[in-house]
């Protein structure tokens, strides 16, 4: 799986190569990286999740703990990785840490389910949240969007922000500046009006708050609900090549990003329940359009609106730094080298971003975010488990390596122990997505074995994949680092 010698391809190319090395540059800031994390994490998940938590809990009470809970876990896990981060500083994140720890057979399956579950479906995922929320305005009250509009709408909102991270990191990152605002202000607005709404003694949705189902199964899906909401805190990881002083601002975006968003996660999720009775919650997928419904009166539809704003963000963050995971699998050769090709002007990894557009398209198929979120959470923390097993790995293995951060042992050993639990007692209750997400695993043994390891592929097969690489180099105008070293003038 080689392209062609750098010359010939280059030589091909239509204009002139500039003298400057092409490659990803340090352009994130730390404001850029608390933004990323905060725009990523402050997604769909709060705006869907609730109703995912109460519908597996049956209780007021016990849902805002497992949320408080899930932020705590988050952050633990976020301390943890940014441990990980410093001393493996490369972008990739979990695949980088588990190439490091446990060697390529395992890194390449955790890529491959990336490839093929979590980040699609996590893209997919905020994207419909984005349209199901954009056509609200349209169909007031109990009128539900067609699916098909919300499949198109969410097909424009991945199409579009695919073009402008193909365009320039620079304006993907003002997108995620501009989103963020808006979304914390949405939020803002929410948890204002609903602790007023309390504080005016509306207190009745919160008797007996804590009768409920307290199932190890059920706990462990209202647990996978709350963590989605809280999904991407670990994405600064994946774009380490790009954060400015990374040492130094790795942690410091996650000890400011994370306290904002659990306090604005269990905030938003007091005045929904202060606010939505529980019957109108367990039925609506749009629980802030209920909330809006109940409390903004003529300026309802508000709510949507910034909600969708919200979203949009979100796309936005998983789109950029899905890109930089498979660049990173690429450049180890665990992916064609095309995904590791940058444009040769604008610096951005062309390809990977228009491959990541096109398998979330194709989860467009299903527009049940509850389904989609339960189907790929398995698989998530499974990974993630394999990551921090890598990182008390790694201080056994090579206790000299560099680490200009270090945890507390007992912190990556208590989140070890929770990833084993959210990973092992949904088998019984959805043996059935267990069974599909192992099957997608595995099936990546054969096709490392025979895209990777089978170094004697025919003549015929490598020369094909060849000419397709410089069509494509060709179409997109992109060369890899390697071959941008000694640029050719043409």
């Amino acid at each position: 799986m080689t392209s062609r010698n750098a010359t010939d391809v280059k030589a091909k190319l239509p204009v002139e190569v500039d003298d400057e090395k092409v490659q990803l540059k340090r352009k994130i800031t730390l404001p850029n990286g608390v933004a990323l994390i905060v725009g990523t994490i402050i997604g769909s998940g709060i705006f869907v999740s609730p109703t995912g938590v109460f519908q597996y809990t049956g209780s007021v009470g016990s849902s805002l703990v497992i949320w408080t809970l899930c932020g705590i876990f988050s952050t633990i896990g976020a301390l943890c990785y940014a441990e990980l981060g410093t001393c493996i500083s490369r972008s990739g994140g979990d695949y980088a840490y588990i190439l490091e720890a446990f060697g390529p057979l395992p890194a390449f399956l955790r890529l491959w389910s990336a490839l093929l579950i979590i980040r699609p479906t996590t893209q997919a995922i905020v994207a419909i949240t984005f349209a199901q929320y954009a056509a609200k305005p349209f169909f007031p009250g109990d009128c539900k969007p067609p699916e098909q509009a919300v499949t198109i709408l969410a097909a424009v909102c991945l199409c579009l922000l695919t073009s402008i991270n193909c365009l320039s990191v620079r304006w993907s990152m003002q997108v995620q500046s501009v989103f963020t605002t808006a979304k914390l202000f949405a939020l803002a607005a929410i948890v204002f009006f609903g602790v007023g709404h309390i504080l005016l003694g509306n207190t009745e949705n919160f008797d007996h708050a804590f009768d409920g189902d307290y199932n190890p199964a059920n706990i462990a899906l209202a647990f996978y609900s709350g963590l989605f909401a809280f999904g991407g805190w670990n994405y600064l990881n994946f774009v380490v090549d790009e954060l400015q002083d990374p040492f130094k601002n790795l942690p410091r975006a996650i000890w400011i990003a994370m306290p904002i968003v659990t306090i604005v996660y269990v905030t938003a999720n007091l005045a929904y329940f202060a606010v939505v009775p529980a019957h109108e919650m367990l039925t609506s997928p749009a629980v802030a359009v209920s909330f809006g419904d109940r409390m903004f009166g003529q300026a309802r539809w508000a709510v949507p609106v910034f909600v969708a704003l919200s979203t949009f963000g979100g796309v936005n963050g998983i789109l950029f730094t899905s890109a930089r995971l498979f660049v990173t699998g690429a450049q180890e050769g665990h992916l064609p080298p095309i995904f590791s090709f940058i444009h040769v002007k604008r610096c951005t990894p062309i390809p990977s971003l228009l491959f990541t557009c096109f398998m979330s398209l194709l989860m467009l198929c299903s527009t049940n975010v509850f389904v989609l979120i339960n189907y790929f959470s398995q698989v998530l923390w499974l990974s993630v488990g394999v990551c921090i097993a890598g990182l008390l790995y790694l201080r056994h293995t090579k206790p000299d390596m560099p680490r200009p951060i270090r945890v507390h042992t007992a912190l990556p050993i208590m989140f070890l122990i929770c990833c084993v639990f959210l990973v092992s007692v949904p088998v019984v209750a959805e043996p059935f997505n267990t069974i599909v997400g192992l099957l997608i695993i595995l099936s990546g043994v054969p096709v490392y074995y025979i895209g990777i390891k089978w170094k004697t592929k025919p003549f015929a097969l490598k020369s094909a994949h060849n000419d397709f690489t410089v069509f494509l180099q060709k179409a997109l105008f992109v060369l890899s680092p390697e071959e941008s070293e000694n640029p050719v003038s043409l």
